[in-house]
This record gives C-alpha cells, sequence and structure tokens, in this order.
C-alpha cells in the first residue's frame, strides 16, 4: 500500500501561482511513476502532468506546457506541481497519483493506469 496526501492548494487570483506537493508513505518511492491529474465539477478527470520514477522523463497536458512543472525528491518522497500563470480554467480539485514500474523512463497519462490516489486538494483560480 502507498498513501499519497496533496498539499498546497487553496485561492489564488489569475496569473498568480501555487505549489503542490504530494508526500507519499509506505513503499519505496522511487519504484513509482506519479502523476497529477484534476477534476472540475462535472468533468472527467484530467491528467495534468507525469514523471517517470527517477524525474529524467515528464510529459504535461498541452494546456499546462509552458506553465506547470512537475518535479520530485525521492528522498523526501514528495512529488511537486508548480502551477505559474494560473487561469481560471485551472480550477479544480488535484490527485497526485502512483504507479508501480520497473521502468526508468516511462511516463503515465491514463488515469485507469494508476495503482493509488491522494484525497486531493482544491486549486480555485478567480478571475
Amino acid at each position: 500500500q502507498v498513501q499519497l496526501v496533496e498539499s498546497g492548494g487553496g485561492l489564488v487570483q489569475a496569473g498568480g501561482s501555487l505549489r503542490l506537493a504530494c508526500a507519499a508513505s509506505g513503499r519505496t518511492f522511487s519504484n513509482y511513476v506519479m502523476g497529477w491529474f484534476r477534476q472540475a465539477p462535472g468533468t472527467e478527470r484530467q491528467f495534468v502532468a507525469a514523471i517517470s520514477r527517477r524525474g529524467r522523463s515528464t510529459y504535461y497536458v498541452d494546456s499546462a506546457k509552458g506553465r506547470f512543472t512537475i518535479s520530485r525528491d525521492n528522498a523526501k518522497s514528495t512529488v511537486y506541481l508548480q502551477m505559474n500563470s494560473l487561469k481560471p480554467e485551472d480550477t479544480a480539485v488535484y490527485y497526485c497519483a502512483a504507479k508501480l514500474t520497473s521502468a526508468d523512463n516511462i511516463v503515465v497519462k491514463i488515469p485507469g493506469a494508476y495503482d493509488y490516489w491522494g484525497q486531493g486538494t482544491q486549486v480555485t483560480v478567480s478571475s
């Protein structure tokens, strides 16, 4: 079992920044691909970003490219999502997820492929 706890959400004005963190416990963090997803009311869960288990590969949804940065600190068992130039359409509950893998450089963007999920943190961007 892996437990994931997100933090860092909140209310911010358009153009502002937030840094989300997801702390993991229970297994060897570096064995997991990590991803960030978001879900707005009435919509399906959407992929935002993913990072390979050693941090060498990253992948972003087009709307996040150039604004969001995913990173990880395996010594702290934590993955981060730095979000800059936030827009009202970024408003959602943000979830981190973990997928066990033996491959070093893969990233995964399909929600159903992930093994563990956090409870989510609310991000609200006002216009």
